[in-house]
């Protein structure tokens, strides 16, 4: 799974399931953020040093929307640590305690936990115990 995060609300703009981490996989992640959002060009797109983020593909496609690509130094998880912390509670308090059907199940699971129980249901202490969807 591939997710973009936008740090002001902390709210997942775009995601992307795939059974690999191919360059595909975080394209369709960015393409739907960039649909949902329309972001300005000057929008800083923070990763990690995954090769499907530096890849020439995707580099480009950065470049195309104006954006500014900023990326983790070597061996720091801290400066993705919100992003950790998003797929951790997908794990631990989502995805762990399921048992799917199939790849389509498993899907369509993850984005209700997505645009539901994340986006619109959780609090965050950052924004004062408002879920990311309630604020602008």
């Amino acid at each position: 799974m591939a997710a973009v995060m936008d740090l002001y609300n902390r709210q997942i703009v775009g995601w992307a399931i795939a059974n690999n981490m191919r360059v595909e996989l975080t394209l369709d992640a960015l393409e739907m953020a960039i649909e949902r959002c329309n972001p300005e060009p000057g929008l800083v797109h923070h990763s990690d040093r995954g090769s499907q983020y530096a890849s020439t593909i995707y580099q480009d496609r950065l470049r195309q929307e104006g954006m500014i690509a900023s990326m983790s130094r070597k061996g720091n998880c801290w400066d993705n640590a919100v992003m950790e912390r998003f797929f951790g509670s997908l794990k631990s308090e989502w995805t762990d305690h399921c048992r799917y059907q199939g790849f389509h199940d498993a899907s369509k699971d993850i984005a209700q936990f997505i645009e539901w129980e994340y986006n619109a249901g959780r609090g965050h202490t950052s924004l004062e115990g408002l879920a990311p969807a309630e604020v602008c």
